[in-house]
């Protein structure tokens, strides 16, 4: 998994992306001190509502921001971006009430949401091999598992020798160092978009492709399963810590833990999987895998004592971890493969607002269930939530409605000899799909499994000696005999009487 990064420019981007995830947990740690220091025993809701500012710029502003991101280099708005996110974070220990924290938050996502789907979208032009980019999906799902637990950790030795607002100048350090590396590299350009039109059409462009096709319609249903798993997990994980088995908080990161291992241990399998198992059965199997997740952790709410309890808790949670890493990392193998170039960036913002706006539903949910009726009753309603989620999925996305990667073949190019202008089999370019029943993606022929080769071009030298086999062995005893025929046809007409039973001349020879 780890050969993608011998490639220089998706080195440097993994690297801006490591140490961008790793500022943006310092400030969440930061944050929620800075936060406890202005509102007091209130910071909670502080935090909820910069929660639900920060899905709203993520549903609001990556669509909007994708319809122009095709208009300007790649790397200047990246650039852009970062440097407007370290702005944001040298401005945050500067605050001292609650809307400023809002409105420096909603400026900070929605930079956020202008880097994430357009670095997204360049990863495939790095990694033009469908194989290469699927290490690099893993790798990048591993970046954000690995981000949940050392950034905390990070944050805490951080904190036994300096301020918690000096955290803050640790994110602004990550966001700089993002911006250097970006700049260190030179990205593809992106496919020429279409003609310029209004604005409107362009922001919904990515939403109106994944309601197009199936595939993509299936992972909106995907987005919500889900999101109903991390909401449950996130929101939740400290009331069973707390209320229901009375642990420490350091059982709280163990829980935690759990499901960032579950999630860790599937993107370093999922890429070995992915050559010898199509996209659809892993991704589906996830969705379908949060139910039995779900189950488990209805069972370890019903039960009211037993020791069995919090480790089968542990392993629901690694268990949930590991699902959705099967259906999250698979994802942008999926956007590739269904939306042209051109809008490929629409389609990752597309993908990045809508996935927010299913936690968006969740996270409320999941709260406000558990705190009012119980988490017996959100366990049940996210579980058969994400249950309807993923057989909507399972009905969606047919498995004629995208090939696999093994039967997908490169672009083939046959050529024919001796046969007329403009003859079908003349030239014949383009992916073959190998299905029963496929047709040429550029022609419309039908599939052609594999070319025949054309004998080697002699060479130069070869010649001189291919025309003396060609006259010794070709038209020379075709001569020869030519001359023979004509001699006894001959002989026949001047003399009938002069043969021989064995059909030679006897007296021919003087004439």
């Amino acid at each position: 998994m780890l050969s993608v990064l011998r490639d220089r420019t998706y080195r440097r981007l993994f690297a801006a992306q490591a140490v961008a995830l790793t500022g943006t947990g310092l400030a969440t740690v930061a944050l929620s001190l800075l936060a406890y220091d202005i509102a007091g025993n209130g910071a909670g809701r502080v935090l909820g509502t910069a929660l639900a500012i920060k899905m709203v710029a993520y549903v609001l502003v990556a669509p909007a921001l994708g319809a122009f991101a095709a208009r300007l280099p790649r790397r200047t708005l990246l650039v852009g971006a970062d440097l407007t996110r370290a702005a944001v974070a040298l401005c945050l220990p500067l605050v001292d009430q609650v809307w400023q924290v809002y409105v420096l938050i909603f400026l900070l996502q929605s930079a956020s949401a202008a880097f994430t789907p357009v670095f997204q979208a360049a990863i495939p032009d790095v990694l033009p091999e469908e194989r290469d980019y699927t290490r690099a999906l893993s790798l990048s799902r591993l970046a954000y598992d690995l981000e949940s637990l050392f950034s905390p950790a990070l944050a805490g030795l951080l904190l036994t020798l300096v301020t918690y607002d000096r955290l803050f100048t640790g994110t602004v350090l990550g966001f700089l160092a993002s911006a250097a590396l970006v700049v260190s590299v030179t990205l593809p350009k992106p496919a020429a978009a279409p003609a310029a039109g209004s604005a409107r059409p362009k922001a919904t462009a990515g939403a109106r492709l994944f309601l197009r096709l199936p595939q993509l319609r299936a992972l909106l249903a995907l987005n919500l399963a889900v999101a109903c798993a991390s909401a449950l997990v996130t929101v939740n994980s400290v009331v069973y810590v707390k209320g229901v088995f009375g642990l420490s908080a350091g059982s709280l990161s163990l829980a935690l833990g759990c499901y960032g291992a579950g999630s860790m241990a599937v993107a370093l399998l999922v890429p070995r999987v992915l050559d010898r198992v199509p996209d659809r059965r892993v991704t589906l199997g996830g969705a379908l895998l949060l139910t039995v997740a779900f189950a488990g952790t209805g069972a370890v709410t019903a039960g009211r004592d037993g020791s069995w309890r919090w480790p089968a808790l542990l392993a629901a949670w690694a268990v949930f971890g590991a699902a959705c890493s099967m259906v999250l990392t698979p994802t942008g193998r999926l956007i590739r493969r269904s939306a042209p170039p051109a809008d490929r960036t629409a389609a990752f913002a597309a993908q990045f607002s809508l996935s927010h706006a299913c936690w968006l539903l969740t996270y409320p949910l999941a709260g406000r269930l558990g705190a009012t009726a119980g988490l017996g009753w959100a366990v049940a309603a996210l579980g058969a939530l994400a249950a309807g989620a993923g057989l909507t999925a399972v009905r969606l996305w047919p498995a004629s409605a995208q090939p696999a990667a093994r039967d997908r073949h490169p672009a083939v190019d046959h050529e024919r000899r001796g046969l007329a202008p403009g003859h079908p089999h003349h030239r014949v370019t383009g992916p073959i799909d190998a299905r029963p029943g496929g047709v040429d993606a550029s022609s419309g022929a039908p599939p052609i499994m594999r070319s025949i080769p054309r004998p080697p071009v002699p060479t130069k030298r070869a010649k001189p000696r291919i025309r003396a086999q060609v006259t010794s062995q070709v038209i020379a005893p075709a001569i020869s005999r030519a001359c023979s025929t004509a001699c006894s046809a001959a002989s026949m007409g001047a003399s009938p009487r002069g043969r021989t039973a064995t059909g030679r001349s006897v007296g021919g020879a003087g004439g």
